[in-house]
């Protein structure tokens, strides 16, 4: 079996199989790291293994609890994690199966340990801050990181943010739909978060924190049937929202919309 040490955030992981295909897609997508036996021992590990169950159906996923674990189900993958969060194992039908589980295992991971969230959205870095544009699917969240090249791209789907009472800061995100990571290695002050609308002209307006607030609880990347765990959403989302300036963003399909923003 194949061990590579990858980081996401402030995080390491031990990652273990016996699949090609699974270590080039992590060797691609991944920061890796050298494999120092300090780093291996007290990083987390997950084990993964291919041939799984079958094609994506949709993206519902099926949650239990056991007494030593929690089982995250979807009909191309299987993640089981231990209760102490320390050990995972994941079986997947592809690739694509692969990033959806590895998404969900990092999101109950930063949640369970009270660290922060990922967010469904994209985010871009502008004036030494990043800023982030979130909404419902189809809102150009894609589109609107496209469109801010050449500022330099934290993420186009699940961007990653650390959250304290003290601070909100977004890291590079290995969790991408279309655009690539350079694996970033240095973090950024979020400046704003933009809720996308399509629009015929260009518009933006501040948003109160509880408006802000609303607009965040269903764009978070995070399963849980635990009430524990959601009082923890519900308190980093309300730190992220005092904290950080949020609007409601109509923009056409230009980048005409940064003179709102810069």
């Amino acid at each position: 079996m194949t061990s590579t040490l990858i980081k996401i955030g402030e995080h390491t992981f031990n990652v273990k199989t016996q699949s090609t295909n699974v270590f080039s897609y992590i060797n691609k997508h991944f920061r890796t790291m050298a494999m120092a036996k300090n780093n291996m021992d007290n990083s987390p590990t997950i084990e993964i293994d291919f041939n799984y169950g079958k094609s994506f159906v949709n993206f519902d996923v099926i949650i239990t609890n056991h007494r030593d674990k929690i089982c995250y189900e979807r009909k191309d993958y299987l993640l089981e994690i231990n209760s102490d969060y320390k050990f995972a194992k994941l079986f997947v039908y592809n690739e694509f199966a692969l990033k959806h589980a590895l998404l969900n295992l990092y999101s109950s991971f930063i949640v369970h340990h009270n660290w922060g969230i990922l967010l469904h959205s994209s985010c871009v870095i502008n004036n030494h801050g990043a800023c982030v544009f979130s909404g419902q699917s189809g809102a150009g969240k894609s589109t609107a990181a496209r469109l801010s090249q050449p500022r330099e791209l934290l993420s186009d789907e699940a961007t990653l943010i650390k959250i304290t009472e003290n601070e909100v800061i977004v890291f590079d995100s290995p969790f991408r739909s279309e655009l690539e990571s350079t694996h970033i290695q240095s973090t950024y002050p979020l400046a704003s978060i933009n809720f996308l609308n399509q629009s015929l002209v260009n518009k933006r307006y501040k948003l109160s924190k509880s408006e802000g607030f609303s607009l965040l609880i269903d764009k978070v990347f995070f399963w849980t049937s635990s009430k524990e765990e959601m009082r923890k959403i519900f308190n980093l989302l309300k730190l992220l929202a005092q904290q950080v300036p949020m609007h409601n963003l109509y923009f056409q399909k230009n980048n005409t919309f940064w003179e709102m923003i810069s």
